[in-house]
Formats: C-alpha cells, structure tokens, sequence
C-alpha cells in the first residue's frame, strides 16, 4: 500500500510540552539527540519537533491511493432489481444471461406509449371493430411498434451512446462488455427488418394499395437513426432532437394504428403534431440523469443548455400547455365535454410535477414518471376518442 505525500498543512502550532505530549511526537530532547516518531490518527499525520521545553506541530492529512475511487461506479448497485434489469431501467441488477442482456437494451419500459399510439389510432379510426381479425391486427401493429421498431431505437440510441454511458452508467451492457459489438450490431439489424416485415404485411392484410404504414415504419426508422446516429445526431440540439423523439412516440403510431384501419385526416395530423410537443416534454425528463455525461461529449440537451433549474420548468411548460391547447381546441370544435375530460386528467399531472419533479428531477424522476404520466396517455386517448366524432 503506498501514501501519498502530505497534501494539506492542517495547523501548526507551538505549545508547552507536558509529560503527556512526550507519546507519539518528534522530540528533541538534546541537540545531539534526535527522535522521531510519529502519531497518525483519523488520516491525519503529526510531526512534532523543538527545543527543550517547546515544541511545533505539523499536522497534515494522508491520501491512501489504494483508497482512491472515481467518483462513478464501474458496477450496477448492489442492491439492483432483477426486474429493472429486464424493463431496462436504472437500479438494474447485473447479468450474464444473454437474452435478458438483449431485453434490456430494447427498454421494454418504453414500449408502452407506442402500444398506447396504436390504441389511439384505431379508436380515432371509428372503424375499428372487437372482432378477432381487428384485434389480431392491432396486436401485430402494437408488436411492430413496440418490440421491434422501439427495440431497435433504444438498442441503436444505446449503441452510439456508448461513450456518454462509459461516463454516466458505466455498468450498462455495451460500455461494460456485457454484449459484444458484433451481437448489439445483429440485434439491431434484426429488429429493424423484423419491423418494416410487419409493416409490409400489414398493408397486405389491410388491402393498401399505397403501403402507408411500411412508409410509416420506415420514416420511423430513419427518424430514429438520425437522431442518435453521426452526422446529424439530433439529440445534440434539445429542441430537435426532444420534438423528434415526441413524435416518433406519439404521432407516429398513432398514424399506424390509424392507417390500418381508416385513413388519416389533417386534424388529427395536427393535433399528434401537437401532443408531440408533450412528447418534448417527455423526452427532457431523462436527459437529467445524463447531464454529466452530455456536457463531456458537447451535447446540448436542454439540462445542459439551460441548467436544471430552466429545464425542468420548460418540461411541465411543455407538457401542461400543450394539454391546455388541446382542451381548447376541442373546446372550440364543439366537444366540451371531451375538453372538459381533458382537463380532468390535467389536474392531478401537475399535482405529482409539484410533488416530486419539480422538487428533484433525478431523485424522482420515476416516481415522477409512473404517478404523472398515466394522466397523460389517457389524455391522449380522450382525445383520438373526441377524432372519431
């Protein structure tokens, strides 16, 4: 074990020597005799020396390097749920198991909100119908949105984030080399094509002449490739890339879900475009716990741009007047009672932003996350309901 020199002058002092001070000190009793010992307590170390009846005091604090940690830990807390490991969120236990390594990387977290579009879309149809053919074809479109195509963002977006992980999470599956390049690359590519399959069959099975939502889930696709991959990499400008993530979570499967069983209209084009806006929103409450990480690599999330202060007060900015627009709109297209719903479901959104983003957007960023944002996909469902009529 080695320790450093001494780095930091503590006090020193002079002082009358007693017979108590004679343990452990740096005396000199007689000019020709000296001796030295040494007192270390608490990391600390103290010299003492002098003349007869005097003494000074040199006391500094030691570094063990051996002791030495990065402020980062390279391994998941000890204390990681298994379950977080397999919805691929933070507070994930670690594993050696390949498949749940291959989960993990899709987020299976996040695929809900896509689920959740598909629904929205078909109910905004008026023509979907609870027979099992319908619901076989809502299945399908919520798997290709979900686990194929949102597997293969987050899987890709993992990918190129892996240098920021290597500082903020270095216990992720990629930077730690739980998976290898060769097999993140594979997942990716599997996905992608398992997606835009779906996607084709799809538009077979629901007659398109024009393949609307293969187009869909490739726009998608490139949406999602754009906005983690060199050049462009959207995600390095806050707004854009945060807009772009908005909408590929809302508008795009909404439009899916909605092109497989109708047809799109220009109000309901504008309204997602919209609750993308919302999605915004969404998207900055996980750029806090990457501030670090961000700022190393020159990206301008907005936590970054603006500090957590401003950004937390644009992400319920975002969220909350977007809702209240919509309310509006539907207010004006003469469906108070749909508005009136909304509202409803704006009420206790800004209770828990109150309760717990606002107060700490890292501490409580999924408690945030699981009490709030229920309101808001409900929200968004209201809404396609208040399309149809």
């Amino acid at each position: 074990m080695t320790t450093s020199i001494l780095n930091t002058v503590s006090s020193i002092h002079s002082s009358r020597v007693t017979p108590v001070d004679r343990v452990g000190v740096l005396s000199l009793r007689n000019p020709d005799s000296v001796d030295f010992t040494r007192r270390r307590c608490s990391g600390t170390s103290t010299l003492v020396f002098g003349s007869p009846g005097r003494r000074f005091v040199v006391r500094a604090a030691e570094t063990d390097t051996d002791k030495v940690k990065s402020p980062t830990p390279d391994k998941a807390p000890a204390s990681g749920s298994s379950i977080n490991q397999l919805l691929g969120i933070k507070g994930a236990s670690q594993e050696t198991n390949k498949w749940k390594i291959r989960l993990q990387l899709t987020k299976p977290v996040t695929w809900p909100p896509l689920v959740w579009g598909v629904v929205c879309g078909a109910a905004a149809s008026g023509n979907f119908h609870w027979t099992p053919e319908d619901v076989a074809k809502s299945i399908l479109c919520m798997v290709m949105s979900g686990p194929c195509l949102t597997g293969y963002t987050q899987t890709i977006n993992d990918w190129y984030d892996r240098d920021i992980d290597a500082i903020n999470e270095p216990y992720r599956p990629i930077p730690s080399g739980a998976i290898s390049e060769q097999e993140v690359i594979t997942q990716f590519w599997v996905l992608l094509l398992g997606g835009l399959g779906i996607a084709g069959i799809l538009d077979v099975w629901a007659g398109h002449t024009t393949p609307t939502v293969f187009y869909l889930a490739l726009g998608g696709s490139l949406l999602s490739y754009i906005y983690s991959a060199p050049p462009l990499k959207l995600k390095q400008n806050g707004w854009v890339g945060n807009f772009a993530l908005g909408a590929s979570y809302i508008s795009l499967p909404w439009w899916a879900g909605q092109a497989l069983f109708g047809t799109l209209t220009p109000d309901v084009v504008v309204l997602t475009l919209l609750y993308s806006i919302a999605g915004l929103g969404i998207a900055i409450v996980n750029d806090f716990k990457s501030v670090e990480g961000d700022r190393a690599l020159g990206l301008q999330s907005l936590p970054v741009a603006f500090g957590t202060e401003t950004a937390k007060w644009i992400c319920v900015g975002a969220i909350d007047v977007t809702q209240l627009s919509v309310a509006g709109y539907l207010l004006a297209s003469g469906k108070p009672y749909y508005a009136l719903a909304l509202l409803a479901l704006i009420i206790p959104q800004i209770v828990f932003q109150f309760k717990y983003f606002l107060k700490d957007p890292v501490k409580y960023d999924v408690k945030y996350q699981a009490s709030a944002q229920p309101f808001l996909v409900l929200g968004i469902f209201v809404t396609a309901l208040a399309s149809q009529h």
